[in-house]
């Protein structure tokens, strides 16, 4: 027998998006509200990105490091 899986409850943004979901019809409808999501977290993204830029968390020395970081796990 399988162990249950338990999962925590859904916030009040994931119900609002499931009850969203539910007048999505067609393909291009789901497309589209992905599009204006993806946007959504796009901007954020940019917004929190500038914000740790002006604090001086981020600047070009931090990045150039997350690019050359290498965090794979070593297998023998």
């Amino acid at each position: 027998m399988e162990a249950a899986v338990s999962y925590p409850p859904l916030n009040p943004v994931q119900l609002h998006l499931l009850k969203m979901f539910s007048f999505t019809k067609s393909e291009e409808s789901l497309n589209e509200l992905k599009s204006v999501l993806l946007d959504f977290y796009h901007k954020k993204l940019d917004e929190e990105t500038d914000r740790l830029w002006e604090e001086g968390k981020l600047n070009d020395h931090v990045i150039d490091e997350m690019l050359n970081c290498h965090q794979r796990t070593p297998y023998k």
